[in-house]
């Protein structure tokens, strides 16, 4: 059984079609050796590639955990195609549908993603993963963006702090966890 005690969360966002597999592996492993839990959207692209780096940590403290989304439309008890990766241990499903462009909107789980991090680490996406950085300022949840540059996530807030370099990037979560 593992230990539940109060680990920070560390929420992490990215493209869902390509797992940007080289940082997504990095910031997965760093997550669960230091001891946090993972939160993702819980599907594809980096949220599936962070996630199995996490999983493959043996002897970790922290939990995999996907915020779902879930169409009305769907009625079938089963979440879109993809949802959740097999490396996610705790799948929230939700009743939020919209994703990518539509994820500020109130019927999007990105608000859940958000709120429910101790600090965000940004991952190179597009519109969806732009939306949860400016979700980010409007609940004043700490955020970091990994990328080479912001043009790795169009629309990436000017106020998001782009960190070129990983060990900045922990620097910053640690502080922001401790």
């Amino acid at each position: 059984m593992k230990n539940l005690t109060r680990l920070s969360v560390v929420g992490v966002m990215g493209s869902s079609h390509e797992p940007h597999r080289d940082r997504s592996w990095r910031v997965g492993e760093w997550v669960a050796r230091a001891g946090y839990h993972l939160l993702t959207g819980g599907g594809t692209g980096v949220m599936a590639a962070v996630s199995e780096a996490f999983a493959s940590v043996e002897d970790r403290l922290g939990i995999a955990i996907g915020i779902i989304p879930w169409s009305p439309e769907q009625g079938s008890g089963h979440p879109p195609r993809g949802y959740p990766n097999p490396w996610v241990e705790i799948a929230i499903k939700t009743h939020l549908e919209q994703v990518g462009v539509d994820g500020e909107s109130a019927l999007s789980r990105n608000h859940l993603n958000v709120l429910s991090s101790d600090v965000v680490v940004v991952l190179p996406g597009a519109e969806g993963t732009a939306s949860e950085a400016r979700l980010t300022l409007r609940y004043g949840t700490p955020c970091v963006a990994y990328l080479n540059d912001r043009t790795d996530v169009p629309g990436l807030p000017s106020a998001i702090h782009v960190e070129r370099t990983f060990e900045r990037v922990e620097e910053f979560v640690n502080d922001m966890c401790s």
